[in-house]
């Protein structure tokens, strides 16, 4: 990493084209926003694209502008990230996603800082530089005929490879106690303290999402937590490898375990023909006990509770109802 921070340091002062090799969750968004920050186009835009996000005449005009009439939904003109960028820096992530016709137009960007919006004849300057990111190896994408040589040496002008996580063990307890306190303080909670064994478990892990899904899973546990402290139980089951224990060891003191254990053995040496009355049995007190944590973490504002869990205010609501944990609507509207 000190590496990188060199290399993203040397090459901010230049106005070469970069391009971002790594995992997905390794920080490239980061690194491209620190380019432009420490650039003397600092004052400029910093304009960001997905790529994979959009399909392919979407993504053109989307990058290139329209004019109004150029096809059914074009309406009225629209100016492109590209010279939305003018003066400052696009960066176009997962670049790799582009298709062959775009990845032209690209390519004369590049070469002659010039384009057209979709469906005019006007010739459009812009003065930008290009950062670019790709999860996967544009040498095997350009050998296999699925990127253009040409682009790519173009991008490749200052390449920064940025490391998974796994091989980052050193930095996972810096970044853990970052997160905690981000998350401690959007939570109003206080947690300084990381248990051994729960840090010992997050070195271990592979983490396939890098540092995006340590920050996901550090925020889950933020707002579960009911002491000061980094606990095993608070992470996932992926993490502490513990299937049984993860069932509903995240909302109950660990000496609980065993009896939530022989509960579960218990109704499952029991016919299966209740299956339905043996998953609320045993998943409805969990997500009661999740429902409960989050409202009072978000000051029992169903609108932030909904946001905080990934679903919408009604179904919260439903789910609060069905346990005995809803408000009058009155009071809801008041808080919200």
């Amino acid at each position: 990493m000190r590496s990188v921070y060199q290399m993203t340091r040397l090459s901010a002062v230049a106005s070469s084209s970069v391009l971002l090799l790594g995992e997905t969750g390794t920080g490239k968004e980061l690194i491209a926003s620190a380019l432009h920050e420490l650039s003397d186009r600092a004052s400029g835009p910093f304009v960001r694209v997905n790529c994979g996000a959009l399909t392919e005449s979407l993504l053109d005009s989307e990058l290139f502008g329209h004019v109004r009439g150029s096809f059914t939904d074009a309406v009225k003109d629209r100016t492109g990230r590209f010279e939305a960028a003018h003066g400052g820096t696009i960066f176009l992530d997962e670049v790799n996603s582009t298709s062959s016709t775009l990845q032209v137009k690209l390519l004369r960007v590049l070469q002659e800082r010039e384009f057209e919006r979709v469906g005019d004849t006007r010739t459009i300057q812009v003065d930008v530089r290009v950062i670019a990111a790709s999860n996967c190896d544009l040498n095997l994408e350009v050998t296999e005929n699925r990127f253009r040589e040409d682009l790519f040496w173009r991008l490749n002008v200052l390449p920064i490879a940025l490391p998974p996580l796994r091989r980052r063990e050193g930095d996972i307890e810096l970044l853990v106690r970052h997160f905690l306190a981000v998350y401690s303080e959007a939570n109003r909670k206080t947690i300084t303290r990381i248990h051994p064994d729960a840090l010992k478990a997050l070195i271990d892990y592979p983490w396939p999402g890098n540092v995006r899904e340590l920050q996901n899973y550090i925020e889950r546990a933020v707002v579960l937590a009911q002491e000061d402290q980094l606990v095993p139980s608070l992470l996932p089951t992926a993490v502490i490898g513990d299937s049984k224990a993860a069932q509903v060891a995240v909302f109950r003191p660990t000496d609980d375990q065993s009896l939530i254990r022989e509960f579960v053995y218990n109704r499952l040496s029991k016919s299966d023909d209740d299956a339905e009355d043996l998953y609320k049995e045993i998943v409805d007190p969990v997500e009661k006990e999740l429902l409960t944590q989050v409202m009072q973490a978000c000051n029992n504002t169903q609108t932030k509770a909904a946001t905080r869990l990934g679903i919408n205010r009604n179904t919260l609501y439903s789910k609060l109802t069905k346990f005995g944990l809803a408000k009058p609507k009155s009071e809801e509207s008041i808080e919200s």
